[in-house]
């Protein structure tokens, strides 16, 4: 068997700062969104729509770019549809997927609560970096995505 390849104390550390690090960040960013009525989850997948042409995306693409499975995805889509922010529709190109489009009422409220989010992500992450440390962390977290993504086929559990 195996010997573990047990992390140093400096790894350790930075390890843990990590991890602590980006929950707090989750919980700060879900909490400024709550106080509107919003999950994260949810403002993630109205901002993913609307940066997609004709506001639409498959499901399975939407999924894959928000990290959750495809039962998630539609728990959460079913919520968003009854508050008349997205509907379902048949992809037109194949006709045998699903295809979730921003309504214009999704796309007045996910406007008004960029403005939130934005205000949020300065005052608990970029206003306690400097510019050059928030291009590191991106670039550092883009060999981690780069390192670990699946194909967009693949499911999460």
């Amino acid at each position: 068997m195996d010997e573990a390849r047990w992390l140093s104390p400096d790894e350790q550390v930075s390890w843990r700062a990590y991890l602590r690090g980006s929950r707090l960040i989750t919980v700060a960013m879900d909490e400024g969104l709550a106080k509107h009525g919003v999950r994260l989850t949810e403002y993630e997948i109205l901002s993913m729509l609307s940066e997609s042409p004709g506001g639409r995306l498959r499901m399975s693409a939407l999924a894959h770019q928000v990290v959750q499975s495809r039962s998630r995805l539609t728990h959460t889509a079913t919520r968003l549809e009854r508050l008349g922010w997205v509907r379902r529709d048949t992809v037109r190109e194949d006709r045998r997927g699903v295809e979730l489009t921003l309504t214009d009422e999704g796309r007045t409220v996910v406007e008004a609560l960029s403005r939130v989010h934005v205000a949020d992500v300065h005052e608990v992450l970029l206003d306690r970096l400097t510019p050059e440390e928030f291009a590191v962390l991106g670039s550092v977290m883009t060999k981690v995505v780069d390192g670990i993504d699946r194909p967009e086929g693949e499911c999460l559990p």
